[in-house]
């Protein structure tokens, strides 16, 4: 039987687009791979232990293979921090200002390379998990999509949404020479199209 293989970061969830797969193409098995962090999305494409990757930008498009990649959607960077936390005492849907954390620990580097504007301590290389039960200890703080905060989430914790950030994007990726009409579909499917339906 044909197959696909999609491996997936933490924070995504495929399931629905798993289900309509299954549903238009029962011959064709999905197998469905959970990656542990955003680092492995390159090799798993190049080492051919995946055939399609639903990754977190950025990701090298072009070495040491060119890759095809449909941008899917963006998410929000939040801020995790203790329940005693001040970040805490913000309603759920106000936005926490690059400027109100200056002073605060960073447990994790954040992608974009900001810092608060305090001396930092020098913490340990870790996990997002880890990273967010540091952040719960009242230690410091860590800047996460939010799907990463919501996957993570702890009663001990909470998040709100931080200003002055990109967003992150999650997209489906795969190498240019292994393109197929299998792997046509798959994009068709997460892009919300009908089946039968026109490319």
């Amino acid at each position: 039987m044909q197959q696909l293989r999609i491996a997936f970061v933490p924070g995504v969830t495929p399931d629905k687009w798993v289900r309509v797969w299954r549903e238009r193409n029962p011959n064709i098995r999905l197998q469905v791979l959970p990656l542990e962090d955003d680092t492995d999305v390159r090799r798993h494409l190049d080492e051919g232990s995946a055939d399609m990757v639903l990754g977190r930008l950025p990701v090298d498009l072009d070495s040491p293979a060119p890759l095809h990649c449909v941008r899917l959607y963006d998410e929000l960077p939040v801020v995790v921090a203790s329940r005693e936390h001040f970040v805490a005492a913000a309603d759920e849907h106000t936005e926490i200002h690059l400027a109100d954390l200056a002073d605060e620990q960073l447990v994790l580097p954040h992608a974009s390379g900001w810092a608060p504007d305090a001396e930092q301590l020098s913490f340990p290389p870790m996990s997002v998990e880890d990273a967010i039960e540091v952040a719960a200890s009242g230690t410091g703080i860590v800047i996460v999509p939010m799907s990463l905060a919501r996957l993570h989430h702890r009663k001990d914790v909470v998040h709100r949404t931080v200003a002055g950030l990109d967003p992150t994007t999650i997209a489906l990726l795969w190498l240019k020479d292994a393109d197929s009409d299998v792997h046509q579909d798959f994009v068709g499917v997460v892009r919300g199209r009908r089946a039968g339906s026109s490319r």
